[in-house]
């Protein structure tokens, strides 16, 4: 498998390209501010022919250039329905101090076709098979999306729902810390430790490393068992 990926934007939100190899079809993740000519760049280099962007959730800092990156080359946007209304309202999730810094004011528009992401979906795109994982916390419509190939290992985009060493901020208009908890404890735990994880920000790590530092998945695995309830 082909990754490529470069941080974008004054938050510096990843942004990756995925393909089967060079010069095959390939899905773009999280196209954030300033990534049209760097995504352009990878597409002209590597001979790579985008079918979709596949969006981990709405905050603008992973979505500024959907429209410009999916209308120019005539390819839809997907994205879980509970962020789709960051498309055009990009100012819903972020902070006032966010929002501010903005003047207040930031535009954006949906791109002509957005298609939803569902829990669980199976994705076929670019000869690439990628599972969905709704994994709310960060977002309401957070995702995670999975995928490998035999020889290549196992690999997840995970968004802002997980970090080296850390996880995405639950503070923000949408979050929810014990959404987040639960979609740690049920979706990234539940991953084979060498799984390589790629996240919304920050370097690449493996979710056997974050199990045994992260101190968020520390604290889940140390946690008491719930008792059983029902009947």
């Amino acid at each position: 498998m082909l990754v490529i990926g470069f941080p974008t934007g004054a938050l510096q939100a990843n942004c990756f390209v995925l393909a089967a190899g060079e010069g095959e079809p390939c899905v773009i993740i999280d196209p954030g501010q300033d990534a049209v000519e760097p995504v352009e760049q990878a597409l002209r280099e590597y001979k790579l022919a985008p079918v979709a962007v596949l969006l981990t959730h709405g905050h603008f800092d992973h979505t500024f250039s959907v429209t410009p990156v999916c209308d120019g080359n005539d390819i839809p946007a997907y994205i879980h329905p509970d962020d789709v209304a960051m498309l055009s309202d990009p100012l819903k999730g972020v902070s006032r101090e966010s929002a501010a810094f903005f003047g207040g004011n930031l535009e954006m528009r949906e791109p002509s076709e957005v298609r939803e992401l569902t829990d669980g979906a199976e994705l076929d795109l670019a000869g690439l098979q990628i599972t969905v994982d709704h994994t709310p916390g960060h977002t309401g419509g957070s995702v995670m999306f999975r995928s490998g190939v035999q020889e290549g290992g196992r690999l997840v985009i995970s968004g802002d729902t997980l970090f080296a060493g850390s996880i995405g901020r639950t503070d923000l208009p949408g979050g929810d810390h014990s959404r987040m908890l639960s979609s740690l404890q049920n979706k990234v735990l539940t991953l084979p430790d060498d799984t390589v994880v790629l996240p919304g920000h920050g370097p690449s790590t493996t979710i056997g490393r974050e199990r045994g530092t992260n101190p968020y998945l520390l604290q889940l695995q140390d946690a008491p068992a719930a008792p059983h309830r029902g009947l």
